[in-house]
């Protein structure tokens, strides 16, 4: 028995130290200190930049550095929140000919994979349900950094871009042909839980 439980202890151990069998980190998206946002940016009649966010959102993500394949995120976004600084413009944003938030208050990204290119790049695969909508999406990310903040704790943060096409997601109102696709710029900071 004595022989079997030092065996094992030391199976164990060196299990522990062979690259890749680290454990992932889970991390909370940090939007109560303001450090995670949620914007978007679409041409207005093909003259000029809108940009905007969402005030409300919500998620967490999982990071594995030795095997960061295994990484895993979801975010929930409370669509209401919408803000393009512009309350007449908000109200339309809200109603059926966009987001339709009495219907659908809420978008979520549940992800499909992850897939490092170099250089601290990667591509972020998963499912987006919007307007009551699920399609998968590919966001363009960069790891930003990570360590140990003022506070005792430990973050992670990344950046993000993608591009949506408003018919995908059953919104079809005619904003001109220059304004069917809308750019997502996601800045995300995590704090270890």
């Amino acid at each position: 028995m004595h022989r079997f439980t030092v065996a094992l202890v030391l199976s164990l151990s060196l299990t522990m130290l062979l690259p890749g069998s680290a454990t992932a980190e889970d991390f909370l998206i940090d939007t109560k200190g303001s450090h995670a946002f949620i914007q978007f940016k679409i041409k207005h009649l093909g003259y000029s930049w809108l940009y905007g966010r969402f005030n409300d959102f919500s998620g967490n993500f999982s990071y594995d550095e030795s095997n960061p394949e295994t990484a895993k995120v979801e975010v929930i976004i409370k669509t209401a929140s919408v803000d393009s600084n512009h309350a007449e413009r908000d109200k339309h944003l809200r109603n059926s000919d966009f987001l339709n938030v009495d219907e659908h208050p809420e978008a979520r990204f549940v992800s499909t994979g992850f897939a490092e290119s170099g250089n601290n790049k990667a591509e972020l695969t998963g499912d987006l349900t919007l307007n009551g909508v699920t399609r998968p999406v590919t966001i363009d990310v960069e790891h930003i950094g990570h360590g140990p903040d003022p506070w005792g704790g430990y973050r992670r943060g990344f950046f993000g871009t993608t591009m949506l096409k408003l018919a995908d997601f059953g919104i079809n109102y005619d904003l001109g042909p220059a304004s069917t696709e809308v750019e997502m710029i996601l800045s995300v900071e995590g704090i270890r839980q």
